[in-house]
């Protein structure tokens, strides 16, 4: 019974990282395994791919040196439930749970029940039993994969965050003394907060904290807090209450969701809630006009709120990287502050028609989108004022012509692209290279729609082409004229008096 890349994708990756090692010699004893050297061999079949792609980071010796060490227990464990055999069918543990059941009768009143149980085979009773005590081993075996699952998912969070690895783990005595810290400092910032003192900066980072209490929102006077590295699942709707906050950093927690009231935080500059496991951000975020700063990156989110950009017009700085992302919304290009775009390891299928509207980007990251980025659009050529560029692991085949009129572009990665223009020669050259050749594929294409132009225009001022039948006609009446020339008008007269003369 292994664990599956479906139910557990970290686990099965971190485990068929093991090194093989021989057969154990004694039944039933785990096969002992150098955990400080897995294997970090190339992610192979499209699970591994997928779940690379998620999180890079799992490529990282360090961090899968970690994690084979949290989970040590479970790669015995799955020694050991393998020696024991298969699971067996639920309706063979249905009827050896009856057999004992029944067996365990004979000490009740009734006689027959007596009589049946001293009459059963005491090698089909243990077989029973055997039986039973597998069901339960590999019940409990689901279970420590399904912990362990979790686990890495807080070791991955907190290796990504620079966190110590080793303290990843969590539920050690330590950490229950840093729950009561917690609850210490908390009482502290209520009281002081309720006895008139002006409280603007509250840090509660890294104290194993699972609950923000309610009345944190009554701080009035607090302009910025930080509950990073906690183990929060929610976060009350008083929150809404801070109503001069400026900071709020909900990054490395259990969050799942936040609240609407967020939108309340009318003066909010700063919103990192990275590393959790949002899948949506409330339409109200866009009610936070302050915003100067969002980082909403590794977490789960499918897409961003559609109007998210009609109201943010200050964010100069919007992280959304490891996410899932397909698209971005058209309102994004309305962010006209925009400095910093990074959307790498997602899956977009492209950009907004209206890119090119952000005249202020200066740092775009669309790199390791994989197969879903094909190609960007044709107003990309308006972010004039972009410096760094990294299109790095996409399926881009050609650049577009107007990626030439990009004059400032300082710092440029194309490489994992299958391109064909510009070729592969000019990329190898590096950035000015690249800027150069397309800057002439730019000026050639613009000389090309000036001709075509003022080759359209002559044909619309130049004389009507005349028909086949027109031309005929036009050549008879002209060579009447000239035969009226040539035999000369005496002769006309002539014969117009001899017709008259016929009538």
């Amino acid at each position: 019974m292994d664990p599956t890349p479906q139910s557990h994708p970290i686990l099965n990756y971190v485990l068929s990282r093991l090194p093989s090692l021989p057969a154990v010699r004694t039944p039933r004893s785990p096969r002992e395994r150098d955990l400080e050297q897995p294997s970090p061999r190339t992610p192979s079949g499209a699970a591994e791919i997928d779940l690379v792609g998620r999180m890079p980071g799992l490529r990282h010796p360090s961090v899968l040196s970690a994690m084979t060490r949290a989970v040590a227990d479970v790669a015995s464990a799955r020694d050991a439930i393998n020696l024991l055999g298969p699971r067996p069918d639920h309706e063979q543990v249905d009827a050896s749970r009856e057999l004992l059941l029944l067996a365990d009768a004979g000490d009740k009143a009734d006689a027959d029940a007596e009589d049946k149980a001293k009459e059963l085979d005491e090698e089909k009773l243990a077989a029973s039993r055997e039986v039973v005590r597998l069901d339960e081993e590999h019940e409990a075996y689901g279970a420590l994969l399904r912990d362990a699952e979790e686990k890495l998912e807080h070791v991955y969070r907190m290796a990504m965050h620079g966190r110590d690895i080793k303290e990843a783990g969590g539920g050690d005595a330590k950490g229950e003394e840093g729950s009561g810290a917690v609850d210490e400092e908390v009482v502290r910032v209520l009281k002081d907060a309720e006895e008139g003192k002006v409280v603007e900066r509250v840090n509660l980072a890294d104290r194993q904290l699972r609950l923000l209490p309610e009345p944190v929102g009554r701080i009035r006077s607090l302009l910025a807090l930080d509950v990073s590295r906690n183990q929060l699942k929610d976060v009350p709707d008083a929150i809404g209450g801070l109503e001069h906050l400026e900071e709020l950093r909900l990054a490395s927690n259990d969050l799942v969701s936040l609240p609407d009231s967020i939108g309340l935080l009318s003066n909010l500059k700063i919103l990192d809630v990275s590393g959790n496991r949002l899948r949506v951000l409330p339409d109200t975020i866009s009610k936070c006009r302050s915003l100067v700063e969002l980082d909403a990156s590794y977490n789960a989110l499918a897409y961003l709120p559609t109007g998210i950009g009609h109201e943010l017009v200050h964010l100069q700085t919007l992280r959304v990287h490891l996410n899932k992302l397909r698209s971005l919304p058209s309102s994004v290009c309305e962010m006209r502050s925009l400095r910093l775009l990074d959307a790498h390891f997602n899956e977009l299928h492209g950009l907004p028609a209206a890119i090119g509207q952000l005249s202020a980007l200066e740092t775009l990251d669309l790199s390791s989108n994989f197969s879903d980025m094909r190609d960007l659009p044709p107003s990309f050529g308006d972010l004039a004022g972009l410096r760094e560029l990294d299109l790095s692991n996409n399926q881009i085949r050609a650049l577009p012509d107007c990626f030439g009129r990009l004059g400032k572009l300082e710092r440029l990665r194309l490489d994992q692209n299958p391109l064909a223009v510009p070729p592969p020669e000019v990329v190898a050259d590096g950035v000015v290279a690249v800027n150069e050749y397309m800057a002439r594929r730019w000026a050639e294409a613009v000389a090309e729609e000036e001709q075509r132009r003022a080759s359209a225009a002559a044909v619309a001022e130049s004389p009507r082409v005349s028909t086949p039948r027109e031309w005929l006609t036009r050549s008879v009446s002209s060579l009447s004229t000239w035969a009226v020339k040539v035999v000369g008008q005496d002769k006309v007269d002539e014969e117009d008096e001899f017709l008259q003369q016929q009538f």
